[in-house]
């Protein structure tokens, strides 16, 4: 149980990020599948709740698995959502570094669970092409009306469990990263309460899905996943130009489009100091965590039978 909390605590960290997926941190540390199975659980277990009393219930959904996760990702989103912020604003390079590394190693782990052939070759360079493509979408800007948070909550949270594509990335096209990350800084109940209505009914519907194309179809969907991966180290690399960008009321700069250059360019041009040796370290902890965390983990089901 110490093990999944702090799996949540990882996830939690990674899902503030955008660029970086939770669903990617529950993969390789080998809870992945067990948590669709006990999200999927949800509403068989409300019935048998009727019929067979609580225990049996908390037994169907395997309850306790689930809140240690969700405590671990609460606890992190709740404490390091100001502290990322503000690694975020001023030592951007360092932060992306460690989850280049992060992506990198995830990238490898998952390339290794997929038996190779044709078909899934061909989807892993489809993912990655999405990625990129979805990389390259402009946030946008929209009034944060209680449809459009819940409806918000819904698709990110679909995007979180799916290892390589970033709910938070998600969630910053939409234009809703920023004010989700002030409500969570500033416990601002109404919206938190409207966002997780929306991520539980996303993540009740998504989960069943992805469940059932991981059981019928896992290696296309793997190589696909793969691909996302891939595709998302472009949009983590650590060194990069901002080509449009805007400045905010509390003068913190969003950049809606950048292009990836190297750390002499970086420096050159932002008059500021790429920080190389130390962005190259964070990167090697990066993949040394990953290491760790599937070595920690349970192995996953083999669902070739």
């Amino acid at each position: 149980m110490l093990r999944i909390f702090f799996t949540g605590v990882a996830m939690g960290a990674a899902d503030v990020v955008p660029g970086v997926s939770g669903g990617t941190i529950a993969f390789i540390s080998g809870i992945y599948q067990r948590l669709l199975d006990a999200i999927r659980a949800a509403p068989a277990a409300l019935m048998i709740l009727f019929q067979e009393g609580i225990t049996e219930a908390w037994r169907k959904m395997d309850a306790n698995f689930l809140l240690v996760l969700a405590a671990g990702i609460l606890l992190s989103v709740a404490s390091l959502a100001r502290l990322i912020s503000w690694v975020l604003v001023h030592y951007p390079t360092c932060l992306w570094g460690f989850f280049f590394g992060l992506i990198l190693a995830s990238f490898v782990y998952l390339a290794l669970q997929v038996r190779w052939n044709p078909l899934p070759l061909i989807l892993l360079v489809l993912g990655a092409a999405a990625a990129i493509l979805v990389g390259e979408i402009r946030p946008g800007t929209v009034e944060p009306t209680p449809l459009i948070i819940f409806g918000s909550g819904a698709l990110a949270i679909c995007a979180m469990i799916l290892p390589g594509i970033s709910g938070s990335f998600i969630l910053l096209v939409l234009g809703m990263y920023p004010a989700v990350l002030a409500a969570i800084k500033n416990f601002d109940l109404i919206f938190i309460a409207l966002f997780a209505a929306g991520c539980g009914l996303g993540l009740l519907g998504f989960s069943h899905i992805l469940g059932y194309l991981l059981h019928r179809f896992r290696d296309p969907v793997l190589s696909l996943l793969t691909g996302f991966l891939a595709g998302s180290l472009l949009m983590v690399w650590p060194w990069q130009r901002a080509l449009d960008s805007y400045v905010k009321d509390d003068g913190t700069t969003v950049v809606l489009q950048a292009e990836n250059v190297l750390p002499a360019t970086y420096a050159l041009e932002t008059q500021q100091d790429p920080y190389t040796l130390m962005v190259i370290g964070l990167a090697i902890l990066g993949v040394v965590c990953v290491f760790l965390l599937s070595r920690l983990g349970t192995p996953q089901p083999d669902n070739h039978h």
